[in-house]
């Protein structure tokens, strides 16, 4: 068993073109033990937004708390604390903060 405090990792700013107020931190993944998936934190500032992006692989998203948007080129779709997300692999999207709190969700992917 591998148990990790999610406060102890550093947060890294999310860097990719069109991020705005995003960090993220790999809370599990290959490097610490896990060679099957990477969990990852992401928390997204009021205002902030993940980059538009899509990937050949599906994913799947919590969301911790704060209130926001998924968006896609022909919708947007609010999310709240305790929403599940799944992202099917090619389907172009960004997570958006809509609210005054950070924005916090855990994203699964493949490793």
């Amino acid at each position: 068993m591998k148990l990790v405090k999610w406060r102890e990792i550093s947060p890294q700013d999310v860097t990719a073109e069109g991020a705005d107020k995003t960090t993220k931190r790999v809370l599990l993944g290959p490097e610490i033990a896990a060679p099957n998936f990477i969990m990852r934190l992401f928390e997204i500032a009021p205002g902030g937004s993940t980059p538009s992006h899509s990937h050949d692989f599906e994913h799947e998203i919590f969301i911790l708390s704060g209130n926001g948007v998924c968006v896609q080129p022909d919708k947007e779709t609010p999310i709240v604390p305790e929403d599940a997300v799944f992202m099917p692999g090619g389907e172009t999207h960004c997570f958006k903060n809509t609210g005054d709190e950070t924005l916090r969700i855990i994203c699964l992917i493949p490793a």
